[in-house]
């Protein structure tokens, strides 16, 4: 086995309770929820895992080193994330509550929300550079292939990550259900959702690298 129990022991609580601390991604998963139901938000949530194995990967490869050793490049894809974020935020502000209707081209499907998750991953240069800082402190040169010790923690980060965002996107897509019975509280929440977008592109926009 490419990494021993007694790492595993040590990984698994460390991991579960960064998982469980609220994020980016998990308040995508919450927006997507609240507006298109329970099957988008955990959509969002596979998306997200999504966007976060193509961090591993490429941090397993040494790409997020690249990139946290060359500001230029970090800045553009921060950059481009912000812009993503905005353009969500402003579509969600211009519609109206019956946005969250049933109705072709008005609810966000399974599949959009699921593809919106992964751009929202893959353009947060800060998750590459987490993932470069935090797990290989679990990597042990001495019990063989770094890439594999790297994959497979990576793989147990993200599913756990993965079970949470599920579980909030799913419970806030209770809630889309209920509003889409009350029309001038959905419109509420719509803004809200778009204030949760614009409030995820500024944090990634100011916060400190």
């Amino acid at each position: 086995m490419p990494v021993s129990l007694e790492t595993l022991l040590l990984f698994v609580p460390a991991a579960l309770a960064l998982n469980l601390t609220p994020g980016n991604d998990m308040m995508f998963c919450l927006g997507q929820g609240m507006k298109s139901g329970p099957r988008a938000g955990i959509a969002a949530s596979l998306g997200i895992a999504a966007g976060g194995f193509i961090h591993v990967f490429a941090a397993a490869l040494g790409l997020a080193a690249l990139l946290a050793a060359h500001p230029g490049a970090f800045e553009m894809l921060r950059w481009a994330g912000v812009a993503y974020l905005v353009w969500l935020a402003v579509q969600a502000l211009r519609s109206t509550g019956l946005a969250l209707e049933p109705g072709p081209g008005r609810r966000h499907t399974p599949w959009r929300a699921f593809r919106e998750a992964v751009l929202v991953n893959v353009l947060n240069p800060k998750v590459a550079v987490f993932i470069l800082a935090f797990l290989p402190q679990f990597v042990d040169p001495s019990r063989g292939s770094g890439f594999l010790q790297f994959l497979l923690l990576g793989t147990v980060f993200n599913a756990g990550g993965t079970v949470v965002n599920a579980l909030v996107g799913g419970f806030a897509g209770g809630i889309g259900g209920w509003l889409r019975t009350r029309e001038r509280i959905a419109r509420g929440f719509q803004r809200l959702t778009g204030l949760i977008f614009l409030g995820l592109a500024a944090r990634l926009a100011f916060e400190r690298r």
